[in-house]
């Protein structure tokens, strides 16, 4: 098993540089560039929210699993803008050489299964990925249209892109999408759609792009942010799902894990190793959930509530394996960058014990048994020195 999952947990680590690939987009409120990283999760959010809009042949965790993949390779070959000049088939080779090289860093089995993924999304032929291509089509757009203040350039970057670029077979492809972006663009209120009536929702969730945790990237460059924090620990889950305690559905786990740290829009991070008034945070986290999901269609807004308050109690088979994963990605951060926020917060191995050893236990035993040696190394070379 340590040779194994030793594989994945070095892919996992090259995949924290996706964090530092800047996109040619912004966040709504234009404080930055947005990385590769968060919009990968955002797209993911896109995919599990616009279901309803899709054909009855999509399947949606396919979808989710693909956008979680799709932009991989861009560690590799850096992000390129559509709207600047490219040579596209030399840019396809070197991202199939890219995927390549990063999925080989996983077991024979998983490399293979995730290269095939990510080549159908690429291919753009099956049901699933022409969904997934659909939503990467249109999020960028609708990071522009409703900011509050977009980019000139940019809007003008959409307006081509709608009129004759790439977006343009969204007219037939997905209506509903096209005839919104059409709109927001002449400066009209979108019709009311099944597709319209959700894009508040996905407007609201860019602010988690701004919610910063103690935790560093392991490039050790700046805090992490919470919209890539959940796109990683969902990473983290599909690798190592062989590792839970059985009857748990990969799939739950992974919007469990979408999901999760959206509260935090209006609640904030609160770190584990921090002082925290714990039933003031639940109150919080509570009122959050309650606006934040109340922003979408009933059915969305009980099941979405219902999965997070899942994950929250952490009794079921899918919330102890998710919450296994949402502790083990930091201490591993933490190895990597010679303590990170444990020597931020003064934190002891008997406070890792508790606080992180407990819930990765619960959920995936072999997983605390695999990192805990490691643990125990460091913090008794802490000791000595």
């Amino acid at each position: 098993m340590t040779e194994r999952l030793s594989a994945q947990i070095e892919f996992l680590k090259r995949a924290d540089r996706l964090k530092s690939v800047d996109r040619a987009n912004f966040l709504l409120d234009q404080s930055r560039p947005e990385n590769a990283a968060e919009h990968s999760w955002q797209l993911a959010l896109w995919a599990l929210v616009m279901e309803p809009v899709a054909d009855e042949d999509v399947s949606i965790n396919r979808v989710i699993r693909m956008l979680l993949l799709h932009d991989l390779v861009e560690i590799v070959v850096g992000d390129h803008p559509i709207h600047l000049q490219t040579d596209w088939q030399a840019l396809e080779q070197a991202e199939q050489a890219a995927a390549a090289e990063l999925f080989g860093l996983l077991p024979t089995d998983q490399a293979a299964s995730f290269l095939a993924l990510w080549q159908e999304f690429e291919a753009d032929r099956t049901p699933d990925a022409k969904f997934a291509k659909h939503l990467d089509r249109c999020q960028p757009m609708f990071q522009v249209l409703c900011s509050p203040a977009p980019n000139p350039e940019h809007l003008a970057i959409v307006q081509n892109n709608l009129n004759s670029g790439r977006a343009a077979y969204l007219k037939t492809a997905l209506p509903q999408a096209y005839d919104a972006a059409h709109r927001l663009l002449i400066g009209e209120a979108p019709a009311q759609s099944a597709f319209s009536s959700r894009l508040p929702f996905l407007a609201e969730t860019d602010q988690l792009k701004s919610v910063y945790r103690a935790s560093r990237l392991l490039s050790d460059q700046r805090f992490e942010n919470s919209a890539e924090h959940s796109w990683h620990i969902m990473l983290f889950a599909w690798v190592l799902c062989e590792y839970a305690t059985p009857g748990f559905s990969i799939d739950r786990v992974l919007k469990m894990l979408l999901l999760h740290d959206i509260v935090e829009i209006d609640a904030g991070d609160h770190p584990i190793h921090g002082q925290v008034d714990h039933a003031a945070q639940e109150a919080e986290e509570q009122a959050a959930a309650n606006r934040l999901f109340g922003m979408l269609p009933t059915d969305q807004r009980v099941s979405f509530l219902a999965l997070w308050q899942e994950f929250e109690a952490a009794d079921s088979q899918d919330a102890r394996f998710a919450k296994a994963i949402d502790r083990i990605q930091t201490p591993i951060g933490n190895l990597e960058t010679g303590g990170g926020s444990w020597v931020d917060y003064d934190v002891t191995f008997a406070q890792i014990e508790e606080r992180v050893g407990n819930p990765i236990q619960r959920g995936a035993p072999d997983l605390w048994a695999w990192l805990r040696p490691q643990l125990v190394a460091y913090f008794t070379a802490e000791i000595r020195v």
